[in-house]
């Protein structure tokens, strides 16, 4: 290449030389005197003859075959044939059989039909529904993505079940690139989901979706409203009373016979005493749990179930429609079970958080220490109606947590739980 250069740059002086002589041959064409004339002709002659450009050769100081101008790849290509294209991962199989839905977790399992040593990791995606069978491709919830999984297995633990399905699908991936998801499975993960009845609770709670909590306050305004619609009430039904002939119903009797019965979400509002709250959701079969909480500072609670049919003034755990558990903090500290007016004082500490247990077609309700899973007490009866969740607070407050499933503990205390424990028939023979 630099003898290139050099020939070339030579080349570029010879042509700026001769473009001189050019010059000076022009000129002489216009000399009158032969003498001049023959002289300047000499000297074109010579300085013809002694030109660098007449001596140079045109001819390209290369080869032939252009070798010194092709690039070296050999180091390239070496490293090109080094290099390693990992396939696209195949697609795993989950398998139904090994995934396991348990105590609010999912454990799922999948195995590549085909071995494959180039895998890195896995990728886990799942999301809920309430549709059965394969995912539908526009579901309501968008899908969750769990990355970097190293093993053929995954657990999802502390979810709370408030759909009754999940979908899940996985995908293998090596270094390179991600496969094709795996087809989905739709595992079950029914438990019970229930808020609190806000349109029937005590004016004096604070009720949220799973939240309650005293508010002493509370039912002022709407008791005055209230006392305003009777006062306007009384003066009307007087008034008809009197225009009214004898032997004809008044209006106001003719209405209360007429009125239909009330329905859930329709009932009357606790009043009096009688601070509690239902939940939003009937149980009529099956095993449920729930858990709740109270505030540190509440004075006294309630926690258990009732029929629907519990009166707006009656009390948890004061009639034969409703059972519960009652902590009181309020001068004295006490812990008991009560059904139908009597009571039986429980010997054990008041838990952090109250595991519920109940079993409608069993007949059961029992009570756990959450965290531990120690039975409290249980009661043994027989469900003639459909059962809500009930709760009474006063000074404190309550927080609920559902979409449980019974937790594994649970159920096999409940197999060895007959004979070891209180029943409904031992509070026959206690009284409050």
């Amino acid at each position: 290449m630099d003898s290139q250069k050099n020939q070339l740059s030579q080349c570029n002086n010879a042509l700026e030389n001769s473009e001189e002589l050019l010059e000076f041959a022009t000129r002489s064409l216009d000399i009158k005197e032969p003498e001049e004339f023959s002289k300047a002709s000499r000297q074109i002659k010579d300085r013809v003859t002694m030109a660098s450009a007449f001596r140079l050769s045109l001819k390209p100081k290369v080869s032939d075959n252009m070798t010194h101008l092709m690039v070296d790849f050999s180091q390239e290509r070496q490293m090109l044939q080094a290099l390693k294209f990992l396939p696209v991962p195949k697609a795993p199989e989950i398998d139904p059989v090994e995934c396991l839905v348990a105590d609010n977790s999912v454990t799922v399992a999948w195995r590549m039909l085909e071995e494959d040593n180039k895998i890195d990791h896995y990728v886990l995606e799942y999301r809920k529904t309430n549709f059965d069978g394969l995912p539908r491709v526009k579901d309501e919830r968008c899908w969750e993505i769990i990355d970097n999984i190293k093993g053929t297995e995954y657990t999802l633990s502390g979810l709370k079940f408030d759909s009754k399905y999940m979908n899940f699908r996985v995908r293998a991936c090596n270094k390179a690139v991600a496969g094709e998801y795996s087809d989905p499975v739709t595992l079950e993960t029914k438990a019970l989901n229930f808020s609190l009845d806000n349109s029937s609770s005590h004016l004096n709670l604070k009720v949220e979706d799973t939240c309650v909590e005293w508010d002493p306050t509370g039912g002022k305004g709407q008791e005055s409203k209230m006392k305003g619609k009777e006062n306007k009430g009384s003066v009307h039904v007087t008034s008809l009373k009197k225009h009214t002939r004898s032997g004809t119903p008044s209006p106001k009797r003719t209405s209360l016979s007429s009125r239909p019965p009330p329905v859930r979400g329709s009932r009357d509002r606790f009043t009096g005493e009688s601070y509690t709250v239902l939940g939003d959701t009937a149980i009529e079969s099956g095993q449920h749990y729930w858990e709740v909480k109270a505030q540190k500072d509440c004075k006294s609670y309630s926690v258990g179930v009732a029929y629907k049919t519990l009166g707006k003034f009656d009390q948890l755990g004061k009639t034969n429609t409703s059972w519960c558990v009652h902590v009181n903090n309020w001068l004295q500290n006490t812990f008991a079970a009560k059904h139908n007016n009597k009571v039986k004082a429980l010997d054990v500490t008041v838990p952090e958080k109250i595991g519920v247990f109940c079993d409608f077609d069993g007949g059961q309700l029992s009570f756990y220490d959450a965290n531990s899973k120690q039975l409290l007490y249980s009661f043994k009866t027989k469900f003639t109606q459909p059962v809500l969740p009930g709760f009474m607070v006063w000074c404190g407050g309550l927080s609920l947590s559902t979409g449980m499933q019974v937790p594994s503990a649970v159920r096999t205390l409940q197999k060895s739980e007959n004979g070891m424990t209180g029943s409904a028939s031992s509070l026959n023979n206690a009284t409050q």
